[in-house]
């Protein structure tokens, strides 16, 4: 069996770092884009069973990676968690709006990054 691959939209070094780390630790192929539209490009070339898409992202905000995702046939069904640095409700709920499978809100455990992309990957 494939491990199954995880896409960390993130432009914080230190956060790619050690979610790459602990999901890889986890049996996961972890790839990561610095920016939206490296990460709507990557999403679309290796199609991953999870995308980690951070909120505020240079070139691209996560918003519109998670529109375009969702626009797109292929893609639409791919479950994304969001991360953002604000737990401002209305990111919430624009996620929510957008179609986002879950929501962290930073810092976060990183037990709960790893429980969320093990619960969407499971189905």
């Amino acid at each position: 069996m494939t491990a199954s691959k995880v896409l960390i939209a993130e432009d914080e070094p230190h956060i790619v770092e050690s979610l790459a780390f602990l999901l890889g630790r986890e049996g996961f192929d972890v790839q990561s884009a610095p920016d939206g539209e490296a990460a709507f490009t990557l999403v679309s070339t290796i199609r991953p069973d999870v995308m980690i898409l951070d909120v505020m992202l240079p070139r691209m905000n996560g918003f519109e990676v998670l529109r375009r995702v969702r626009a797109d046939p292929l893609l639409k069904g791919l479950p994304v968690i969001m991360l953002t640095a604000k737990g401002q409700n209305q990111d919430r709920q624009r996620a929510d709006e957008i179609g986002a499978d879950a929501f962290i809100t930073k810092p976060f455990s990183n037990r709960d990054v790893i429980d969320q992309v093990r619960a969407l990957v499971a189905g």
